[in-house]
This record gives structure tokens, sequence and C-alpha cells, in this order.
């Protein structure tokens, strides 16, 4: 049997990438504007006051959005992804919309906690449904294209600092995004399907409640070792697109418009490229070895550590640029390739708990580290020593992720 999709199927299987890709926009878009107008809003909010305090701002996010990936995940297995994807589109819109309301640090605490939760649950129904309608011969392209729209929403977040410095002001930004989300939800609504055999496989048995679906999961290594996997990469991916605005400011002494391009630009045009030439190498790998997947991901994860290094060492922000789009680069390579793995370790109708449960693990270890740096740099920690250990840990992932083996039914058809 084939991989590929065919005629009406494969119509509608790459329309809902195409549904989704503009909600990948907005999922990241919305967020990455947080770190790109830092300065702006902590004059705008006085009480916001420190480094630190704004660290705990974007950390907050990250800890709820953890916390509540498996929950979301969870619900759309085993209720229905399409209406999860469409509410959490709408409710994260309202939210942004709010967030350009606030005028104390208690507010803006709020605001990024609930957006922490209603965006959570987004990404893993997102990444199954398409996973629904892909097979192992376009699956990596397909979640490739949806994480591009990630991408041009980072590149336009990293726009944020011109709206803040214009006579817009930063909340402009925000009331103007989570608007459009609001009426991209009412689109979704007419437009989006589920899969055609979303839980066709429960015919086996009675789909798993929340006790069995984590026996069944975590009774799996290769599961364990892809959670390590894609927590450890987490902190200096979050680190990057939290910081790095402020970090080049700081370090090269620009503006936060030019800051917010810098950091951001590059090294999401750079993940668009890896996204492209890592899902299709991975699908065509995939043909030979079931551990394709495993293999790209692994390459990509390598180019890391040497981008990681030269960014915490870069002498001038061109050398500093040049190193982020090495990351960019390795980091398209892994993004495209951790739901296919993960197609290729569980059933389908535990695919998103299990990919909420990989968000909780590398988000609440990727707040961590925003939090931390935030610390670090108040008490003058050098951009060298946070991304030497970083780099480290990016070392150690390609270690993790060349021990998982693909196993079962799913390896090669599902």
């Amino acid at each position: 049997m084939s991989d590929l999709p065919t005629n009406n199927a494969s119509r509608q299987a790459w329309l809902t990438v195409a549904l989704l890709w503009p909600v990948a926009l907005l999922n990241y878009l919305d967020r990455q504007i947080f770190s790109t107008m830092k300065q702006s809003i902590m004059s705008g909010v006085p009480d916001i006051a420190t480094n630190e305090h704004f660290g705990d701002l974007m950390a907050v996010f990250l800890f709820v959005y953890g916390f509540f990936s498996p929950v979301g995940g969870y619900v759309a297995d085993r209720f229905n992804r399409r209406w999860v994807i469409i509410v959490s589109l709408g409710v994260w819109s309202a939210i942004t919309w709010l967030t350009g309301h606030a005028t104390t640090y208690q507010q803006m605490w709020w605001a990024r906690a609930l957006m922490g939760v209603s965006e959570a649950c987004y990404i893993p129904a997102a990444l199954a449904l398409i996973a629904d309608f892909h097979r192992s011969g376009t699956r990596s392209r397909a979640v490739g294209i949806h994480q591009s729209g990630i991408y041009l929403g980072i590149i336009l977040g990293g726009q944020g600092g011109y709206i803040a410095d214009s006579s817009h002001g930063w909340r402009a930004a925000f009331h103007w995004f989570g608007l459009a989300g609001v009426i991209y939800a009412a689109v979704l609504l007419l437009c989006l399907k589920n899969g055609p055999k979303v839980f066709s496989d429960a015919t086996r048995g009675p789909r798993p409640g929340v006790l069995m679906s984590l026996r069944q999961l975590f009774g799996i290594g290769s599961f364990i070792l892809l959670i390590l996997y894609f927590s450890l990469p987490a902190m200096p991916g979050w680190v990057v697109k939290s910081w790095m605005p402020a970090l080049l400011a700081e370090t090269f002494h620009l503006n936060q418009g030019e800051a917010g391009v810098s950091a951001t630009l590059w090294i999401t045009l750079a993940s668009i490229g890896g996204v492209v030439i890592g899902s299709t190498l991975a699908d065509r790998w995939t043909r030979l070895t079931p551990r394709g997947h495993v293999f790209v991901s692994a390459i990509g994860m390598a180019v890391c550590i040497p981008a990681l290094f030269g960014i915490g060492y870069a002498p001038s922000l061109g050398v500093a640029i040049a190193f982020l789009i090495l990351f960019g680069l390795g980091w398209g390579f892994f993004d495209a390739n951790n739901m296919p793995i993960l197609c290729q370790i569980v059933r389908p109708e535990l695919r998103a708990t299990g990919y909420g449960l990989m968000n909780m693990a590398s988000v609440t270890v990727g707040g961590l580290a925003v939090k931390l740096v935030g610390a670090m740099r108040d008490a003058g920690s050098s951009p060298a020593l946070i991304f030497t250990t970083f780099g480290i840990m990016a070392a150690i992932a390609v270690a993790l992720v060349l021990m998982i083996r693909p196993h079962g039914a799913t390896a090669s058809t599902d």
C-alpha cells in the first residue's frame, strides 16, 4: 500500500495544512511580539521594573503552556481535534487583544498565564490532525510546511519593536493581531474538517482513559528518549526566541526595532530553509530505512552545536547573525521531524497526548531557562557562558535521538 495520499484525499490533506498555516503563524506571532517590544512594554507598565520580572512574564507563559499541553492533547485525542483548534485560536486571540489593555504587572502576568492555557491546546491537536491526513510518505513535508508558518510568525513578531516605536505604540500590535485571530477562527469554523480516519484504530478497543494513556506512552522506551531529546534543545530554543532581541540590543547597542529584526529575521528564514530541506530529505530517507527521520533530526541538532558556541562568542553583530542562521538551519531539520518520529513509536489515538507531554517537558525546562537567563543577565553573566552551556546540552541531545528505535506497525504505514 502506498504511503502517499491520492486524489480527493490528497487535496483535503494539503488543504488542511493550508488552513492551519495561518494559525501556526498567529500562534507564534502573538507570543513573539512580547519579547521584541520589551523596552516599550516596561516603559508602559513601570512596575515590571527589572529584567528578572520581565523574564517572569515570559516564563509564566511557558510554564502554563507546558502544563496544559498534554491536557489539550488528550482532549484532541479523545474527542475532536477540529474543535480544539478552533476554540484555542479564538480564546488566545481574545486574550492577545486584552493584553494590549494591561496597565499593571499583575494584569500582564495573568494575561500571559491565560494565553499559555489557550495556546497550549493548539500545536498537539494541529500536528495530530495533519498526521491523520498524511502518511509517512508526505508527513515530514506536511509538518514542515505547517512549521514554516510558525517561523513567519516569528519574523513578523520581530517587527514588534518598530510598531512599538511608531506612533501606533505597543498596545496597537496586541489589538490588531488579536482581532485577526478571532476573525480567522470563524473562517476555520466553516472550512476545517476532522481527519477521515480520526480514531479509526479505536475499533481495536475502547479509547484509553488518562491513566491508561500515560501507562501506554511511558511504557515505550523510545517515547521517554524522545521526550528527553525534545526537551534539551528547548532550552536554547526558547532563550533564542525570548531573549535574543534584548541580548543583541544590549551587546551591540541596537535600538529595539533593529534588535528585533536581527534576532528573528535571518534565523527564521534559515529555519524555513531547514524544514524544507530536512523534511524532504527525511521523507525520502525513510523509504530506505524507518530511522530516516531520526538521522535527519540528529544531523540538524549536530549543526546547532557549533552555532550555539558561535552565538555566545560572536565579536560583532554580523558574526552573531551568521551563527544564528546556522542555528536556524539545524533547528529546521529538528523541528520538521519530531511529530513524524512520534508517529513511528506510538499509535494514532495517542499522538496528540504524546506530543502534549513532549511540549509540557520541553516548555517547562524552556521556561526555567528563560527565567534563569533573566537572573543571570541581572547578575552580569556573559552571552558566552549562557550559550556554551546550551551547546553542551545540544551535544547530549544528539546522542539521545540516535538511541531511538522506531518499532511496531506505525513505523512504516500509519
